[in-house]
């Protein structure tokens, strides 16, 4: 209870921050007022066209992430089970890791074009998560628990089916969480700079050129929503996690 107050506490706090600055700044197009942004909020949710938006830029994230995984499940397990493997992926993931994503998106723009763009750094931005998470977790197993199923089977496909998953079941369920909440970012940016056409970022570049400023926040307080939402499902799963 104590925590759920000080949230709301926190909340009503930046809310209030919100109409100071609106009365000391006195100008919509610097900063708009909170009642001028539920009403664009409002528009937002009971207008079709940008439930359809909101829609597609989700699934475009679902799909990314589920390449993501399916990619970084086999290689992580891979890299985990032969050091050949880990040795060969580490630069690439290290690269991964490190590139500045507006560089990668402008030449992912140039060669993938509009569409595809989003998927693809969204795939590259998640990839190295669910990778060194897999990774990470079949390495931190007690060789004693793997060497004891060996025993009864040494085939690398059961042992991966019947020992490696389960034993690192809570990692993956962290990777993927994990990737909702950092893939809902970075697929709006690769959006609003592709202005791929349905979609969440192209949104709020058409209300940036417009100079609604407005309806700009109130994408923004959307995409907090939607973040705050996947930190919330990670902080869940994790207690459920603990429990068992």
């Amino acid at each position: 209870m104590r925590k759920i107050n000080l949230t709301v506490l926190s909340i009503f706090t930046l809310f209030l921050v919100w109409i100071l600055l609106d009365i000391i700044v006195d100008n919509s197009l610097l900063l708009p007022n909170p009642l001028e942004v539920l009403k664009s909020l409002l528009k937002i949710i009971t207008d079709s066209k940008s439930l359809f938006a909101i829609f597609s830029t989700i699934f475009r994230l679902i799909i990314s992430l589920v390449i993501a995984f399916f990619l970084g499940f086999i290689l992580g397990v891979l890299a985990g089970v032969n050091e050949k493997a880990a040795i060969f992926m580490n630069p690439m993931v290290t690269v991964l890791r490190t590139i500045p994503v507006i560089s990668i998106t402008v030449i992912v723009l140039i060669v993938l074009g509009f569409e595809l763009t989003p998927y693809f750094i969204t795939f590259l931005m998640l990839f190295p998560l669910i990778y060194q998470g897999v990774y990470g977790g079949i390495k931190s197993i007690d060789q004693e628990l793997v060497d004891v199923y060996r025993l009864e089977d040494n085939r690398l496909f059961s042992r991966i089916i019947h020992c490696y998953i389960p034993l690192i079941r809570n990692n993956i369920e962290t990777s993927i969480l994990q990737s909702l909440g950092l893939g809902i970012k970075v697929i709006v940016m690769a959006e609003y700079l592709g202005q791929t056409q349905n979609s969440i970022g192209n949104n709020l570049y058409l209300a940036k050129i417009n100079i609604e400023y407005s309806e700009v926040f109130a994408w923004t307080i959307l995409l907090i929503f939607f973040a705050l939402l996947f930190e919330f499902l990670i902080s869940r799963t994790r207690k459920i996690i603990i429990k068992k």
